[in-house]
């Protein structure tokens, strides 16, 4: 199995982890951020491109008038059917789609979101681009990227422990894949590519907090294909995962963590 293969693999236990612990941690603020983003554009339906476990999916839920049709898709069915468990207030219309391949209409929508997927994507000029088909004329493409890992401690530190457990094949997941795609002129690059005209893209900080550092390493370690990464090169997850959470005790404290996170947010018209 390829690399880009394998990081595209949340299975087993990974999307319970991920919503449990992931989500509260880094994905919340930028979720609610897309949804008020959204909202303020008046749309009447909306696409969502790699909904995961649904956050952005419940914040659109929650920030837009109950007229808005809301259409979550995502690949992955294992990580569709933790969103689907978890609802929405609204009826949504939950769907199995390929980013690459939308199956909906030329126009269909008048704003399409993606959460933290386009880094997942195996051709993002051509997911753009599959974007931009179902765009109705003034419609929009909202989607966010993370910035680059250095920005993004307590990935950065897991990034760093990792590396020291397994010297001669490090794992790099968090590096390779969700921190991979932060250049801000290789997304205008593309997305110009895909027909749009330049976007505007934003840098956004914002904090990740924990209750402690063991929360923390357990939603890197075991919430993400680096739970695979781990046990791949026959390490312990467990030991991984307390190595980790003992490096950011060390950095930010005990009780009570909080590190910085950084994010690109990305407007594109139609």
């Amino acid at each position: 199995m390829t690399l880009a293969a394998v990081d595209t693999v949340f299975a087993g236990s990974i999307p319970q982890l991920y919503q449990s612990h992931l989500v509260p941690l880094i994905f919340q603020p930028y979720a609610d951020d897309l949804a008020r983003r959204v909202a303020a554009r008046r749309v009447s339906g909306v696409l969502e491109i790699a909904c995961g476990t649904g956050v952005a999916t419940r914040a659109l839920d929650a920030a837009l008038p109950a007229t808005v049709k809301i259409v979550p898709t995502d690949l992955n069915a294992a990580m569709l059917d933790q969103a689907r468990a978890l609802g929405t207030q609204r009826n949504v219309d939950w769907r199995t789609a390929d980013a690459m391949s939308l199956p909906f209409a030329d126009g269909a929508f008048d704003g399409v979101v993606c959460q933290f997927g386009a880094m997942f994507f195996p051709d993002r000029v051509h997911a753009f681009s599959e974007a931009r088909r179902v765009l109705a004329p003034g419609g929009a493409f909202l989607f966010n990227v993370w910035d680059r890992i250095e920005d993004n401690e307590f990935a950065d530190v897991v990034t760093d422990v990792l590396a020291a457990m397994f010297p001669k094949d490090p794992p790099q997941f968090m590096a390779r894949t969700p921190h991979g795609y932060h250049d801000a002129d290789a997304v205008t690059h593309d997305v110009m590519r895909a027909g749009f005209p330049k976007p505007r893209i934003e840098t956004l900080s914002a904090r990740s907090v924990a209750p402690n550092a063991l929360q923390a390493a357990i939603a890197y370690c075991q919430g993400t294909p680096l739970r695979s990464e781990i046990e791949s090169r026959g390490g312990s997850l467990e030991e991984a995962t307390r190595a980790c959470a003992r490096a950011l005790e060390a950095r930010f404290g005990t009780g009570t963590i909080d590190g910085k996170i950084q994010a690109l947010v990305v407007t594109a018209e139609r």
